[in-house]
């Protein structure tokens, strides 16, 4: 990531306010829903709420919260229609961007996203048009602050768990999995008492897009602002170079 620190990055990110903190709980909120719906409400038995559970941790959502959000996912299964949808364009400068919905009116989701993208000078493209710029892997982020395993045992670690790369950054160790393997991996960590500041299947860019007049900066950070700030939206990946 051109030697930019990634968990500098989340750090900005889960401090930016509370209401960023409370979209967050309405994120992990949907999944908990849909995974409980798809594998059942008991974590043993069911890996994505597992992941999705430890992932709502690492957001610091109480205990009670997450219980309460199976409890009632499991109790009216039926009505959790929540539907899949991603989105692909461009932003300032043919910058990629990519994003994750789950909803329960597509055509209220469709209109907020495109307004994104028109208010920030992009437009939505056709399915594809983008996503073969990305690579869908699992990644976790280790504060090397919160950790106190020794590098290489931390890799030998994760690599004998099935991670496909480990890398270290000036504040952090980055681990790279396959989407399959990364429940696996994570749980490994875990069971290690690894703290993970950052644990997710996510989009990785092959290549970055630099950004150098204040205007498309200007741009590009209303697209990202308005995206955060809908409800529907789960994550939005881009290759933006920060």
């Amino acid at each position: 990531m051109s030697g930019h620190s990634k968990f500098a990055n989340i750090k900005h990110k889960k401090e930016k306010n509370d209401s960023a903190k409370g979209k967050i709980f309405t994120v992990i909120g949907r999944e908990i829903a849909v995974a409980v719906k798809e594998g059942g409400p008991d974590p043993a038995n069911n890996s994505r709420l597992r992941d999705v559970i430890a992932k709502a941790k690492a957001n610091n959502m109480p205990n009670d919260t997450i219980d309460r959000g199976i409890k009632k996912a499991a109790g009216d299964a039926a009505s959790v229609n929540y539907e899949t949808i991603t989105y692909e364009g461009y932003g300032p400068n043919g910058v990629a961007i990519i994003v994750d919905t789950l909803t329960d009116n597509k055509n209220r989701t469709a209109a907020n996203v495109r307004s994104a993208f028109t208010k920030g000078g992009g437009n939505v493209g056709t399915p594809g048009c983008v996503s073969f710029l990305f690579d869908r892997k699992g990644q976790i982020i280790i504060d090397k602050e919160e950790c106190e395993m020794d590098p290489d045992e931390l890799m030998m670690l994760a690599l004998d768990a099935g991670a496909e790369d480990f890398s270290e950054e000036e504040d952090s160790y980055e681990v790279i999995t396959g989407p399959d393997e990364f429940s696996a991996v994570r749980e490994a960590l875990e069971a290690a008492g690894i703290a993970m500041a950052e644990a997710d299947v996510t989009m990785i860019p092959q290549t970055w897009v630099e950004l150098t007049d204040d205007e498309s900066i200007k741009k590009m950070n209303r697209i990202l602002d308005l995206l955060d700030a809908d409800d529907d939206v789960q994550a939005t990946y881009h290759n933006w170079d920060e």
